[in-house]
């Protein structure tokens, strides 16, 4: 599965569009970049449609959504649909306010996605079964463990059912399902919640590995998360050994996005198909 996800993403290095929130654009660039894709941020409603025109894939993140950008959204799912360019949907802090609630359902009322990712407060409020928030972080009530992993991979297969997208869970095990099979992913390490954007840097590589690989969005999404959660092992690894912090920790991250290949991949992922 993965050599094929990762030869795909180099050698046709997609250009995805992002309309995402600005406190993690940049990171969420870098990440792109990193893993052989190119990325585009554009998200004024005159240049929205024509932008997806010429991409491979779409990213759209609501983490500070504002009503100015709510239309530009909409415009280039549509767009996206139109042109069957696979889509994510990174619902931030949806069920923190009525107006991230309210876009979040507008959006998936107006725009087919092909991913939906989030943290298990978010996919919970997405498949409707209200769940507290705290801002845009996971409460604490909904962590994913392994006495409870296996509940959240049937609701990832029964919202992937009710919205036919594919459904990515990030927590302490990352659910990854369509309506009938699901992949829990071990990798990653606490820290990663430490720094503002790796969700957001993750749904920016999910709309790398999709763009890429059109006709396999399931496995495209298990190997983007794989990616991701190893990337932070091998950079927590680097501080350790450097006695550094969490500034350095992101930047050890993208570094470690940006030498991955198949066989380090191979050796250090944790996928269990449930």
């Amino acid at each position: 599965m993965f050599e094929k996800m990762m030869n795909n993403v180099n050698t046709k290095c997609p250009l995805v569009h992002n309309i995402t929130n600005y406190v993690t654009v940049n990171d969420v660039a870098n990440v792109v970049l990193a893993c052989g894709a190119s990325p585009i941020m554009a998200d004024d409603i005159a240049e929205v449609e024509e932008i997806t025109s010429i991409c491979n894939s779409l990213n759209i993140n609501i983490g500070t959504l504002n009503s100015r950008t709510i239309g530009s959204m909409i415009a280039a799912g549509k767009k996206a649909n139109e042109l069957n360019h696979p889509t994510v949907l990174d619902p931030v802090g949806i069920g923190a306010s009525a107006l991230r609630t309210g876009t979040a359902f507008e959006l998936l009322d107006n725009i087919k996605f092909s991913v939906i990712r989030g943290n298990c407060s978010e996919i919970k409020n997405v498949y409707g079964k209200t769940a507290a928030t705290k801002g845009v972080d996971v409460n604490v009530n909904d962590k994913i463990t392994e006495d409870n992993y296996k509940d959240f991979a049937n609701l990832a297969k029964s919202l992937s059912a009710k919205t036919g997208a594919i459904i990515a869970i990030s927590g302490a095990i990352d659910i990854i399902a369509d309506s009938k099979k699901a992949y829990a992913i071990r990798n990653g390490n606490a820290l990663m919640s430490k720094i503002t954007g790796t969700g957001c840097m993750l749904s920016g590589l999910i709309g790398a590995y999709i763009g890429a690989n059109p006709d396999n969005i399931l496995d495209a999404t298990a190997t983007a998360v794989c990616v991701m959660g190893l990337a932070g092992e091998i950079a927590y690894d680097k501080i350790i050994q450097q006695n550094a912090g969490t500034s350095s920790y992101r930047t050890f991250i993208i570094d470690a996005i940006s030498n991955m290949n198949y066989d380090i991949l191979k050796g250090g992922a944790k996928i269990e198909s449930i």
